[in-house]
């Protein structure tokens, strides 16, 4: 095992010192909304003699280990981040397999532009958000009846019929799909409505229940995105309210945005995103139609499985898995996984970590890079997280 250190991402949307005291590091006056721990080539973590991680392991594939190789090739397949939002991001989505090696594929050989490109490289981005703080989220779609009548409910002074009649016209997904798409074209009509619906809005922001909840998404959502059209398609998702602890997964597909909060995200070792609004960045509806799952449902909040101080958040994912560390002093533990590489974050307090080959303490915002098939036994007094890899060594799963 060795020391790893993070790379962080400066997006308009970050905290400006919610990363930093976890790293324990001072504020540098930049909004800090990521912290990468992983091998993705473009912004690698790297090890304590300043070797990116990506480069290490092309010189050390082993450590990989011999299932997760079979199954990704020399290729990390996990990223494990610190997400913190002060703003909400833009609703997006991400690619399953097929999408991600087609849409790549394709804008290579276009040459597409890097401002215009959705693809950035050929893998799928399923992912699992854990939260550190209260965190307030938008994900997945609403019964397109539901949400019917609760913008109904808004009383709004013009008919809605014009933009959101398909979700109870029409059946299934194909009235969210219409009405979603619609909600992106930003012609007059759609300018106009986003106003009357905010200024609606306004007058249910105290209520209780689920009109509360849409008014209030739709009133700070404008203050981030005054008199954005997308506003109205964010309206058509679940809003979603997590507390410490609490895991929230999303599938390829799946629509989603992080409005305010902190937690912990680990997915596929992939940067494609594909934005459906509340951005200034390129909106790829061709690639919208193509990969978004139209269908409706609740959100897919997720329940750990606890083994005393471990906590497993079981996603059923390949690519990777999550576990939380509540080490209490006097406690000992063997770190799971063994035969999968992992990453080890100290969130809180200290950890000793021994193996074999060497003994790390590690503290507040430290980190460890743990190869596959080295058993390290944890002490000390903290919070931490462990990724890996999901596999099951006795299940074959189809290579990316």
């Amino acid at each position: 095992m060795e020391r790893l250190q993070g790379t962080v991402q400066n997006y308009a949307w970050g905290s400006l010192d919610t990363i930093p005291g976890i790293l324990g590091v001072e504020p540098d006056g930049r909004p800090q909304a990521e912290y990468w721990l992983g091998a993705y080539e473009t912004a690698s973590a790297a090890l304590a003699d300043g070797t990116p991680l990506n480069e290490h392991l092309d010189q050390h594939p082993q450590e990989l280990g011999a299932a997760c190789r079979q199954t990704f090739g020399d290729r990390l397949p996990f990223l494990l981040k610190i997400l913190s939002a002060d703003q909400p991001l833009s609703i997006q989505a991400h690619p399953d397999c097929r999408d991600a090696c087609e849409g790549f594929s394709h804008e290579q050989d276009a040459e597409t532009a890097a401002a215009d490109r959705t693809f950035v490289d050929d893998w799928p981005r399923p992912e699992l958000f854990v939260a550190l703080s209260e965190v307030d989220a938008l994900c997945g779609f609403r019964e397109p009846r539901r949400t019917r009548a609760l913008l109904e409910g808004l009383g709004v002074r013009t008919s809605l019929d014009e933009v959101f009649g398909p979700l109870t016209e029409r059946s299934g997904s194909a009235g969210l799909a219409e009405v979603f798409l619609d909600c992106l074209s930003g012609d007059g009509h759609r300018l106009e409505l986003v106003g009357e619906v905010v200024s609606a809005a306004v007058n249910h922001v105290d209520d209780a229940g689920d009109l509360g909840l849409l008014s209030r998404t739709a009133v700070e959502l404008d203050e981030h995105h005054p008199g954005d059209p997308s506003l109205l398609a964010a309206l058509l998702l679940n809003r979603v309210h997590l507390t410490r602890g609490q895991a929230l997964q999303v599938p390829p597909g799946t629509m989603h945005t992080y409005l305010r909060g902190t937690g912990i995200e680990v997915a596929a070792n992939s940067n494609n995103t594909v934005r459906g609004g509340l951005t200034a960045k390129h909106i790829d509806v061709d690639s919208l139609v193509r990969i978004v799952n139209f269908a409706s449902g609740p959100a897919p909040i997720i329940e750990p499985d606890v083994h005393g101080p471990l906590v497993e958040y079981p996603t059923g994912r390949p690519e990777f898995q999550l576990w939380a560390v509540h080490l209490r002093p006097g406690a000992a533990e063997m770190l799971p996984a063994t035969d999968r590489p992992r990453i080890l974050l100290v969130l809180d307090g200290h950890l000793v970590c021994s193996s074999a080959a060497s003994t790390e303490e590690i503290v507040r915002g430290q980190s460890l890079w743990i190869p596959a098939g080295e058993q390290v036994q944890i002490q000390g007094n903290c919070e931490a997280v462990q990724a890996s890899c999901g596999l099951d060594p006795e299940k074959q799963v189809r290579r990316h």
